[in-house]
């Protein structure tokens, strides 16, 4: 890091033990535009926002690439959705603490804008794209590596309804998922939706629910249980 001028992020490359070669990246990435709409002179972070984010994706994607090497692209692709999102990374950047160090203009600051979660997703893609400007690809895995992808969850019941799920595993084998509406009578608040699954022709399940489509993620899922049985 430049020690020529100290900057107000020292304390926290010392607790993630690194260092920056061009200490204005650093800077810039922590700076909100509200902040540069009073010090004119300051860039703001949405320029590194831009590129942290594209960088983010690739390195994320590279990651569950290796590591489920059994999962179909669709399945990849929702993984990779769930932990890029603005959710996933507002939490990075909290459990880092980047939100202690976000430079804001007086007005956003007084606002509550610093524990705003797209603020500090946007912090989160902004330091990911000045490290890589400042080191290379190779040091923005070696981060991640270390302070992200530990806690990447794997929950493909979680993040896959049944109906994907039961449409997936029918694909596989070159088959195909057909529902049938029973019948729909009945109160709107009672489950007046029955529907049946059919997969090759086959009846694999039946269900109820207070909309059609409910009534088919339940058969999805009575489809699937049978499968694994």
């Amino acid at each position: 890091m430049n020690r020529m001028k100290r900057i107000h992020v020292e304390p926290l490359l010392r607790e993630l033990d690194m260092t920056f070669n061009d200490a204005s990246l650093l800077v810039q990435a922590f700076t909100h535009a509200s902040y540069t709409a009073e010090h004119p002179s300051k860039p703001h972070n949405e320029r590194l926002e831009f590129l942290g984010d594209a960088v983010l994706e690739l390195a994320m994607s590279e990651h569950l690439f290796d590591r489920l090497k059994e999962c179909a692209e669709g399945v990849l692709t929702r993984i990779r959705a769930a932990h890029v999102s603005e959710p996933a990374l507002s939490t990075f950047a909290k459990r880092l603490s980047f939100d202690r160090y976000l430079l804001l203009g007086r007005g956003a600051n007084l606002s509550g804008e610093r524990q705003r979660p797209a603020i500090l997703a946007d912090v989160f893609e902004a330091f990911v794209g000045a490290l890589f400007l400042d080191q290379g690809f190779d040091e923005v895995r070696a981060f991640l590596l270390k302070w992200v992808f530990p806690f990447v969850v794997v929950d493909l019941d979680a993040l896959i309804d049944a109906k994907t799920r039961l449409q997936e595993m029918a694909q596989a084998r070159g088959g195909r998922v057909k529902y049938q509406l029973v019948s729909d009578h009945g109160p709107m608040s009672e489950e007046r939706f029955c529907v049946q699954v059919f997969v090759d022709d086959d009846q694999r399940g039946e269900a109820r629910g207070r909309s059609k489509k409910e009534a088919e993620q339940r058969a999805a899922a009575i489809a699937l249980e049978s499968e694994s049985n």
